[in-house]
């Protein structure tokens, strides 16, 4: 193999992963965009507190490693595509109890 034939793998190896993964669970990946976006507006709001926030952010890490799992084979099967959803379900219902839930974070000034 030439010096440019595996220059050209090296960076096609690095490269094709994420377009695999960038196009293989758009809606998993816009999802957990959208709670990640929810936890930081209940923040800024005052309607989580930091506690609440990191248990929430916990649980966002937790979808990401599942998915990440999934795609280390370059394919999410439908099973683990069910799997995480029903993760994300679940994490969904976590953001909107704890939003919502008339519990005010300290202001600066307390």
């Amino acid at each position: 193999m030439n010096k440019l034939t595996s220059i050209a793998f090296a960076v096609a190896s690095l490269i094709l992963p994420g377009l695999v993964s960038g196009q293989s669970t758009p809606r998993i990946d816009q999802r957990q965009e959208n709670q990640e976006k929810r936890i930081d507006k209940g923040v800024e709001s005052g309607k989580l507190n930091q506690k609440e926030a990191a248990r929430l952010e916990k649980g966002q890490k937790h979808v990401q490693k599942m998915e990440d799992r999934a795609m280390k084979d370059g394919k999410v099967t439908k099973g683990e595509k069910r799997r995480i959803e029903h993760t994300q379900d679940v994490q969904n219902k976590s953001i909107e109890r704890q939003t919502n839930d008339k519990q005010k974070a300290k202001s600066k000034s307390e």
